[in-house]
């Protein structure tokens, strides 16, 4: 089945169209900029070299279309027609407690999205605009929306509720949601499916780590424990974002810099991290860099970014009371081993022990085993892929849908 699967931002919409039965990506692209003078647009056709142009996009309306006008553009031989497209997978990034699965979006659900506005008010807006989009320009079509935070509701109120008065979570629902889901859920069933050892009885980390990074524990198929809560800013050092603090600290800083509220918001979302630890970048391959060189900031950062890993790990392996395996995915996750071997290092009691001729190989790529054979818990590299999953659940989805039952 042929799904187009979109990721809205505030500025931004990203593409794949997707064969799910061969779960091969067709094309890809983003339109970036939307609302400025001129956006930029770029399309790539499987591994052919990318297309870019800049237009006047106002709006998400205006981006679909171009996205669209590309896709049924004859010359790119990808579709014959807006009806070979058989549904439609939308990100979105918070579904509160009221989706545990991915779901046929309706005025229902737009509803609830809209409910949790208040829960992902920078994520949950450009989301439902670019559904609205995309239901204007594939009206006929199914359109799936696939929550971020559903593969965590199956955390148990010990793990998902803080200690605050129980009035503010039946009021408010402040509770942990967890994020990263949908990469959580995929390189957990490559896993199952890569070793042929299946959920059951089965105790795994996942560690998806990037500009934004987050851990989960899963056992038995499901998500037990979660680094990132409330909000995506919890758990990990992140590229630009703090992780877990000492929340007085934000009380301290209101007092001594007399700071207002959306400062605080943006001091530990878009100015702390790798950034305002090493005072230089938030990339990791910028610091690594600049630590070679005997930069001590830089340094410094990547050991507590390291830290803090190895300190999650220890407390999953507590939670599940032991450990099969531990992956590695996204950006920092995938492609750096200097990483990945501070991560795992003195964790060689709890039966980590990574091969650093598997790990430093930088010709393998793709799915990977890195532990060394005497390692008695996996050490496993596997590259996420979000869209598959969306893309996947949406033609599911689609086609149980379209389906007339038995008379």
């Amino acid at each position: 089945m042929l799904v187009l699967v979109i990721n809205c931002g505030s500025s931004s919409v990203k593409y794949q169209l997707i064969e799910t039965k061969t779960e091969e990506k067709l094309c890809s692209g983003m339109v970036e900029r939307i609302g400025a003078v001129t956006a930029i647009i770029k399309h790539q056709i499987k591994d052919q070299k990318p297309v870019k142009e800049s237009l006047v996009i106002e709006d998400h309306t205006k981006a679909l279309k171009a996205i669209m006008d590309f896709i049924l553009d004859k010359e790119n031989k990808l579709v014959s027609s807006p009806d070979d497209i058989k549904a439609v997978g939308h990100r979105v990034v918070h579904g509160g407690e009221s989706f545990k699965d991915s779901v046929l979006i309706d005025d229902a659900v737009i509803e609830a999205i809209e409910q949790a506005i208040d829960l992902a008010p920078l994520h949950n807006p450009p989301n439902l605009k670019g559904i609205e989009a995309a239901r204007n320009s594939l009206p006929d079509v199914p359109h799936v929306a696939v929550f971020d935070t559903a593969f965590h509701q199956s955390l148990p109120p010990e793990a998902y509720l803080y200690a605050i008065p129980n009035r503010m979570y039946r009021r408010y629902k402040i509770r942990k949601y967890g994020f990263h889901g949908t990469s959580h859920y995929f390189v957990s069933r490559r896993y199952y499916k890569m070793t042929g050892k299946g959920p059951k009885d089965n105790k795994i980390i996942t560690c998806h780590l990037g500009n934004g990074s987050s851990m989960t524990a899963i056992k038995d198929g499901q998500s037990v424990e979660t680094s990132m809560g409330f909000t995506p800013l919890s758990g990990l050092i992140m590229g630009t974002r703090c992780g877990d603090i000492d929340p007085s600290i934000l009380f301290y800083l209101v007092e001594k810099q007399e700071l207002p509220l959306y400062s605080l918001h943006g001091l530990l979302n878009r100015h702390s991290g790798l950034l305002g630890m090493s005072g230089y970048a938030a990339d990791m391959r910028d610091l690594l860099e600049e630590a070679k060189n005997g930069d001590r900031r830089c340094k410094q950062a990547i050991e507590s970014f390291c830290y803090r890993i190895r300190q999650f790990i220890g407390s999953y392996y507590a939670v599940m009371n032991g450990l099969d395996a531990i992956i590695f995915t996204a950006g920092i996750g995938e492609n750096a081993p200097d990483i990945r071997e501070r991560a795992c290092s003195s964790l060689e009691s709890l039966g980590v022990i990574l091969d650093p001729d598997r790990n430093w190989d930088t010709e393998a790529t793709g799915e990977r085993l890195i532990s060394a054979d005497q390692s008695t818990v996996e050490v496993y590299v596997i590259p996420t892929n979000e869209e598959l999953v969306i893309a996947i659940d949406a033609a599911k989805i689609a086609i149980a849908a379209q389906q007339t039952p038995w008379i």
